[in-house]
């Protein structure tokens, strides 16, 4: 396996409003969480409420 291969991950890429990069950029550092654990924990949470909206 090459050194640029993820195990248990997959690279995307998306655009974000500069404003909002830098809320995160600054949230990450401040938290000393990675952007990805971020992103990928928003994305699950947007995602279950949406959910539970389809279901009423």
């Amino acid at each position: 396996m090459s050194k640029n291969e993820l195990k248990n991950r997959v690279r995307f890429s998306t655009t974000l409003e500069l404003c909002t990069n830098k809320k995160l950029k600054d949230f990450s550092q401040e938290t000393e969480i990675p952007i990805s654990k971020i992103v990928n924990n928003a994305i699950n949470e947007y995602i279950e409420r949406k959910e539970v909206q389809n279901k009423r």
